[in-house]
């Protein structure tokens, strides 16, 4: 009934993810350690040990996928509030994104930091965002696609965001007048809902 196959890769080498540590807190650039030969390459993309080895949420319970026609497509900034705070780890499949993520937790020495990273089908990088971040991107190339995978289910009622532009973050988003929802262009200012909250 055929051969058993013992490993992807007959030579038995390492097929671990890489870790690369972000200037917030808690988030994370993971790359492919890829495996080339003349076929191409083979690479894993998640391990549960080697998250949990590495101080990372290893139990991730949905996906969703996001598909964009037209670049300057920005969808953000985007999380859930307590009790369903969750962890995402985002990768694009299809086009390229400016990915973006604001640290929310309030005891944190980043508190309202933000940084920015390049996700695309070419580098198969994946982002790691820890709970208590808001996350959005902008899509660079027509008919890009974001792949999430996420330690909670998605709850509407949960839903919350910050305004894309808000003054209080000063992010730089690399393509003007962005295509988006009414919903996430007119969140209100941060700093005015923090402080009614507090």
């Amino acid at each position: 009934m055929g051969s058993k196959v013992h490993y992807p890769d007959p030579g038995g080498r390492s097929r671990s993810v890489i870790f690369i540590p972000l200037e917030l807190p808690g988030a994370f650039i993971i790359e492919l350690q890829r495996l080339q030969d003349h076929r191409g390459f083979f690479a894993r993309t998640w391990c549960e040990e080697e998250f949990a080895s590495n101080g990372l949420e290893s139990k991730l319970v949905q996906c969703s996928v996001s598909f964009n026609e037209k670049p300057g497509t920005l969808r953000g900034m985007h999380y859930q509030a307590s009790p369903h705070e969750d962890v995402k780890l985002v990768r694009c499949t299809m086009g390229s994104i400016h990915d973006v993520i604001i640290d929310l937790r309030p005891d944190s020495p980043a508190f309202m930091g933000h940084i920015a990273v390049a996700l695309s089908a070419i580098n198969r990088r994946m982002l790691y965002v820890p709970k208590g971040f808001a996350h959005g991107f902008q899509t660079l190339e027509e008919r890009t696609e974001v792949f999430y995978q996420m330690s909670q289910p998605y709850v509407p009622t949960a839903g919350r965001g910050v305004r894309w532009n808000d003054p209080a973050f000063g992010i730089r988003w690399p393509i003007n007048n962005p295509i988006m929802l009414e919903r996430d262009r007119t969140y209100r200012d941060f700093r005015t809902e923090h402080v009614n909250a507090s």
